[in-house]
């Protein structure tokens, strides 16, 4: 058994995220697993960059509502309890509604260089919003 202490929350980095996000890492990839996941939770208009993930990502949600958003337009409305599987490769974007949190675990595998996560462009205001009408 390894027992690990509650770790410190930091500001997610500009360069992924739109607004204010704070990550509180859970698990790094330490062999033989390659698992990493953190609980991640979005002030309300907060959100990732488009983004996507060498092998997925999944993402547990632990409070709030919020949004999973595909480059192709599809949108899923999670809150707490949903489970999302974003397949390797897709485009994709997630964070808080207008008016509420979003805190959800998030967890990828390593494909064994980094974490395998491709960092994108902002999403835009308008898709922001765009989003929120479907």
């Amino acid at each position: 058994m390894d027992h690990t202490p509650v770790r410190n929350a930091v500001k997610g980095p500009e360069a992924a995220f739109t607004g204010d996000v704070y990550v509180t890492p859970l698990k790094a990839a330490t062999e033989p697993s390659r698992l990493i996941s953190a609980l991640v939770r979005f002030t309300p208009g907060a959100r990732t960059h488009w983004h996507s993930h060498a092998l997925g990502q999944t993402l547990h949600v632990t409070e709030g509502v919020g949004l999973v958003v595909t480059r192709d337009g599809d949108v899923a409305r999670v809150r707490a309890g949903d489970t999302v599987w974003c397949p390797p490769g897709e485009e994709h974007w997630h964070g808080g509604t207008e008016g509420t949190v979003l805190c959800h675990i998030a967890m990828v595998e390593t494909p064994g260089d980094g974490d395998g996560t491709t960092w994108l462009e902002p999403v835009t205001d308008d898709q922001y919003t765009a989003a929120h009408q479907q």
